[in-house]
C-alpha cells in the first residue's frame, strides 16, 4: 500500500492563507460590533427613521379669536397645529374643507397637545361675533379648534409667508384687491416649523396623510 501523501505549501503561501483567515475574523468582529453599537444607540427610538421635512417657520403674529381674546404665534408653541384658510359666507370648497377638518378634530380633539386654527381670509366680514357664531355652529371645543380674524395684510402675509398656503406672486399692490381662496392645510410642529408637506384638504388619501404625520409628531416629545 502507497502511504498517502501531503500537499506541503510554500511557507509564503502558507503565511497568506493564515492572514486571509485573520482579516476575515477582523471584518466580522467589526461589522458584528458595528451592528450591536448601532442598536444599542438607537433602540426603543425613532432616531433611524427619515425625519419630516421643515419647510417654513411661523413668523411672529397676534390676531383674535372667535372668543376676543388675543391669539399669538406663542399660541402655537408646544402644541401640534394644524392651520387653514377659510370663510364663513364660503359656498364653494370651505363646506367640504371643514367637514374634512373637523373628521380630523375629532380623531385629535382629546390630544392635550393639539390643536386647529382656522384664519379667516375675509376679515371685512368674519368679525369676532361671526367666527363665534360659526364655531358654535360647528359644536366643536374652541379650546381646541380657534378661529382667529385680524388686519387683512397680516393675515395673508402669514398664508405667504409662514404657511405657504398661497403663491406670494399673488401679493398685487393693494391689499384690497387680494383674496385667498385656498384649500391647503399646513402643520405645525412644537417648535413652530411647518413640516411634512402642503396638504390639499379636498383630498382624502392626503387628508389621511395628514392624520399619519399629526400622529408622528404627537409622539415626537
Amino acid at each position: 500500500m502507497q502511504g498517502s501523501s501531503k500537499i506541503i505549501l510554500p511557507l509564503g503561501e502558507k503565511k497568506r492563507i493564515i492572514m486571509s483567515k485573520k482579516t476575515g475574523f477582523y471584518l466580522l468582529f467589526f461589522t458584528v460590533l458595528l451592528v450591536g453599537f448601532y442598536y444599542f444607540v438607537f433602540k426603543g427610538t425613532d432616531n433611524w427613521k427619515v425625519k419630516m421635512p421643515i419647510l417654513s417657520y411661523v413668523q411672529p403674529f397676534q390676531f383674535k379669536n372667535q372668543d376676543g381674546h388675543t391669539f399669538t404665534d406663542k399660541d402655537m408653541l408646544h402644541k401640534i397645529t394644524v392651520v387653514e384658510y377659510f370663510f364663513t359666507t364660503c359656498k364653494g370648497i370651505c363646506p367640504k374643507l371643514n367637514t374634512n377638518m373637523k373628521d380630523i378634530y375629532e380623531v385629535y380633539q382629546n390630544e392635550p397637545d393639539f390643536q386647529i386654527v382656522s384664519h379667516t381670509c375675509n376679515p371685512s366680514n368674519d368679525s369676532v361675533p361671526v367666527l363665534k357664531h360659526y364655531a358654535d355652529s360647528l359644536q366643536v371645543n374652541t379650546q381646541k379648534w380657534i378661529f382667529v380674524t385680524g388686519r387683512k395684510d397680516s393675515l395673508y402675509q402669514m398664508a405667504r409667508g409662514s404657511y405657504l398656503l398661497d403663491d406670494p406672486k399673488n401679493n398685487v399692490e393693494k391689499i384690497e384687491d387680494q383674496f385667498i381662496h385656498t384649500q391647503f392645510f399646513a402643520l405645525v410642529d412644537r417648535e413652530g416649523k411647518i413640516r411634512g408637506k402642503i396638504y390639499d384638504g379636498l383630498k382624502s388619501l392626503e387628508v389621511e396623510q395628514l392624520k399619519q404625520d399629526i400622529s408622528k409628531l404627537l409622539k415626537d416629545k
